[in-house]
């Protein structure tokens, strides 16, 4: 019997490695983890639900000023790596930018990276696997809050905690490591893609045109309604959004704070409690720091540990 086993497991490995070969070969497997790195490109990275997609269409933007971005061309524009084949990706035009969500990747040796508070990005993702057909409607944010910080969703990106440390750890005082934070973004979009377009220009991408009208014709394509309105008409084609609900919105308020109207006490705290000294270096106030009136208090608290 276990001469039997071993010969149909073997025989199970052989099929997988002929069929991942014939992936490769034909294009079809997904680029990820197995991307083929060149010395000039730059990756636009953040933990999932942190402001990614509206920073690639702001990019996009200024690096197309001749074509508007939208859902049907991004991919095209800046791709990202686990929808893309490694073969197509190594044909884009170089220099490349490209979107990734992985924990700190040392291949990567120019890279954007986006920070949003944890507490907002779990509201966020929360919508999003509802969204994704994840959760069921009305899952409850308090049941849901453990698992998030466990980092149970999208795993192979590790924890919100461990995907911002091991970036801010290794390359945070990297020159070409550049830190954008997405609350900052939201005050003022103009500084934070003259800022990009300086640290492109000063990498592979030549002289960007960061003239003020470029700037501004970037950032008005990008708001959040317009957006909004693209996806009404795209989603069904759009690669992270045609096999998910098409009553939920991908692109939602884009604001900052919902989390003080959405979570409760107790779920913010057991986030702080979490990430509390990355959230402090990132400066992001913590409850104790807030005005108490801001603060939800309608949920039940927080179970030490996930129901599922």
């Amino acid at each position: 019997m276990a001469t039997h086993l071993s010969l149909r497991n073997r025989t199970k490995e052989m099929w997988e490695a002929s069929g991942r070969v014939y992936r490769v070969l034909t294009g079809q497997l997904m680029a990820g983890r197995g991307l083929t790195v060149f010395p000039d490109d730059v990756f636009l990275v953040s933990y999932p639900r942190s402001g990614n997609t509206w920073t690639r269409f702001l990019i996009g933007n200024l690096l197309r000023p001749d074509q508007a971005v939208s859902f049907a061309n991004v991919e095209a524009i800046i791709p990202e790596i686990y929808f893309n084949s490694d073969r197509s990706l190594r044909s884009h035009a170089r220099p490349r930018l490209l979107k990734s969500h992985e924990c700190f990747q040392p291949l990567y040796k120019r890279v954007i990276y986006i920070t949003r508070d944890p507490r907002d990005v779990a509201v966020s993702f929360y919508h999003h696997h509802v969204k994704a057909g994840n959760l069921p409607d009305g899952y409850s944010m308090d049941e849901y809050v453990p698992r998030f910080v466990t980092g149970e969703f999208d795993s192979a990106f590790g924890s919100w905690g461990e995907n911002v440390q091991s970036w801010l750890a290794i390359r945070g005082d990297n020159p070409d490591f550049l830190l954008l934070q997405y609350e900052q973004m939201l005050q003022d979009p103009e500084q934070a893609l003259r800022k990009v377009g300086d640290f492109l220009t000063a990498r592979s991408f030549g002289n960007l045109n960061t003239s003020s009208h470029i700037i501004r014709r970037a950032v008005e394509l990008s708001s959040p309604d317009r957006m909004r309105a693209l996806e009404k008409q795209q989603s069904k084609d759009w690669v992270l959004t045609k096999s998910t609900r098409q009553d939920k919105p991908f692109v939602r308020s884009a604001k900052q704070g919902e989390w003080r109207k959405t979570l409760s006490r107790a779920a913010a705290q057991y986030i702080e409690n979490a990430w509390g000294g990355i959230m402090q270096r990132l400066r992001y106030p913590l409850s104790n720091e807030e005005n108490p009136t801001t603060l939800s208090d309608t949920a039940e608290p927080v179970s030490s540990r996930p129901r599922f």
